[in-house]
């Protein structure tokens, strides 16, 4: 049996308003952005800053939550994996995007 693993697991703080929707089934998709800066001194004493930042996906139940509970700024533990989609534009290029898919989001702050 080959064994595999894609799980992500990410603190950090939501990125803006979070955006939900429906599918044409009628189920919930709820789509936000979480920031997760890094902190650092160089060699010679200066401090830096950069950050990464994460498109994650809620679905159900979870994307109902999120869109209820997240606010802008508010700190976060997400749980989940990466999955990549692509699609081709309206130019006719192939678009690719890499999201992580929550299967648990936790609020760390009220």
């Amino acid at each position: 049996m080959r064994k595999s693993l894609n799980k992500v697991m990410l603190i950090g703080w939501v990125d803006g308003e979070p955006e939900m929707r429906h599918t044409p089934s009628g189920r919930p998709v709820t789509t936000f952005t979480i920031s997760t800066p890094r902190i650092w001194n160089t060699p010679d004493g200066e401090r830096r800053e950069e950050a990464e930042w994460f498109n994650i996906v809620a679905w159900g139940n979870l994307a109902e939550l999120c869109n209820q509970l997240l606010t802008p700024d508010a700190h976060v533990y997400v749980e989940g994996r990466l999955q990549t989609r692509s699609w081709e534009g309206r130019d006719g290029r192939r678009h690719f995007r890499t999201e992580i898919v929550a299967n648990e989001v936790i609020v760390l702050t009220t």
